[in-house]
């Protein structure tokens, strides 16, 4: 039994592969500096109750036994497990390696890519194909709501099959790594990369696929890819009756969306015209496994969504919190317009991450703000994430706002999240709505949850 390492084993898309490991037989440890600084202490619990060994990132972890120690494109050479490692000759590998090796494994490896709504249309997906006896592999970069109760993080459906649902990053190049039987194009857009690159990207993903491809109709960017894949492409829409798969009369009801598809109509219990979307993308990618188009949409009825999209942590007072993982300008625009089908002033609080980001996109991201908030919702900036290493510091939140302003939007500055949340608290009322969003980062949920508490006491 082979033993491996991973650093920086919290992270959501580390956790996901640790446990992979370990329920495919190899004997894993793991090291995460948040554990150590006393954070995420509910990921390492659930990790430990597998079987795997946490040590602190110091070195320690590792021997001359290991095959392999993984870490994620972040982690600096710096780290004490890093060295150690390369002291010891132990390969030191991308998690996005490990997650190629495992993909290539399977005959019906499914990939979805797109700028936005990966982890959605993944655990859909996934979901699915679980529910109608597939027994699929899915490793996804979000929590899953209706696995919540599974051991460990609920990251995965761990399944030994002929299936591997994955989520294929395009923001690190990690995407090129993948031969998928099936390619899954959600959207293209603005975010780490320009607009022709993106494209060219998702192009060659989309003729990779083995089986055939699945491609937004509704997307002006990912229509030259309707016809990138020589075996067959499957489009699906919101929009256009002609598309092989599409959604019309959609609704928001008190606690969902509904929709009719093939005159039949069918509920989803998540919010936004753009979940239906994702629906339909993932009904047309489980119909080329043999899925009925039919069964998926109402397997789709019982799916619950993932953590930190448009999540409600809770009400107090008839003040709801609500939890988004929006940090694109699509993304927001996708959260806002879902938010504004319902009643209630919002305070939105946006945790830029990372300043080249800003740089590339802040600007959009005001944009989108600007172009749904009105002059009853404040939006909330503390100041740019920073998570360390060596980066240009030429932007900053005040700039963002800044941006804001100037489109009208009511946006507000504040150093720190300290300063932020005490201001909220003086100005929320009954009947708002206080979001919060950005990525990256768990102690925005954990942040929410403070709110919760300190709003028992609002009057």
């Amino acid at each position: 039994m082979a033993k491996i390492g991973f650093c920086a084993i919290s992270g959501s898309g580390m956790s996901a592969l640790a446990q992979v490991s370990k329920y495919f037989g190899q004997d894993v440890y793991g090291s995460d500096r948040s554990f150590d600084q006393g954070k995420d202490q509910k990921n390492k619990k659930a990790l430990e109750s597998l079987g795997i060994k946490i040590y602190p990132q110091n070195g320690s972890m590792l021997d001359k036994d290991f095959s392999a120690l993984y870490a994620s494109g972040a982690v600096e050479d710096t780290v004490p497990d890093i060295k150690c490692a390369k002291a010891l000759n132990i390969p030191v590998k991308l998690r996005s390696d490990l997650l190629a090796e495992t993909f290539a494994a399977f005959t019906n490896g499914i990939a979805v890519g797109g700028t936005s709504g990966k982890s959605t249309v993944t655990a859909m997906i996934g979901y699915i194909l679980d529910q109608a006896g597939k027994k699929p592999l899915v490793i996804n970069g979000a929590l899953l709501k209706n696995y919540e109760q599974q051991p460990g993080i609920p990251n995965v459906i761990l399944n030994k099959g002929n299936i591997c649902v994955i989520e294929a990053d395009e923001s690190d190049g990690s995407i090129e790594k993948y031969t998928p039987a099936i390619s899954v194009i959600n959207n293209i857009s603005l975010d780490h990369k320009s607009i022709a690159e993106l494209q060219e990207l998702f192009k060659r993903f989309a003729a990779r696929a083995t089986k055939g491809a699945v491609v937004n109709k509704d997307n002006d960017n990912s229509l030259p890819l309707l016809a990138a894949n020589p075996h067959q492409t499957l489009s699906f829409s919101i929009k256009d009756a002609s598309a092989d798969f599409f959604a019309e009369q959609i609704k928001a009801v008190p606690d969902g969306t509904t929709y009719i598809f093939r005159n039949r109509q069918y509920k989803l219990n998540l919010i936004g015209s753009f979940n239906i979307a994702n629906a339909m993308c993932a009904v047309a990618c489980c119909s080329l496994l043999e899925v009925a188009p039919e069964t998926s949409c109402e397997i789709l009825e019982t799916f619950l969504g993932t953590k930190r999209r448009l999540e409600i942590l809770g009400k107090i007072n008839d003040i709801t919190v609500i939890d988004d993982f929006a940090h694109n300008p699509d993304k927001v625009s996708a959260s806002l317009s879902a938010l504004k089908s319902y009643p209630g002033r919002l305070l939105i609080m946006f945790q830029p991450h990372g300043f080249s980001p800003m740089r590339l996109m802040g600007k959009e991201i005001m944009h989108s703000f600007a172009s749904f908030l009105d002059k009853n919702d404040i939006l909330l900036i503390p100041e740019i994430f920073f998570a360390g290493g060596t980066v240009k510091k030429d932007i900053s939140s005040q700039d963002l706002v800044n941006e804001a302003c100037s489109k009208g939007t009511n946006a507000l500055y504040f150093p720190n999240r300290e300063a932020l949340k005490q201001h909220l608290l003086q100005i929320v009322r009954p009947q708002d709505r206080i979001v919060l969003m950005g990525a990256r980062d768990n102690s925005i949920t954990d942040l929410g949850y403070e709110l919760l508490e300190n709003l028992k006491w609002h009057c």
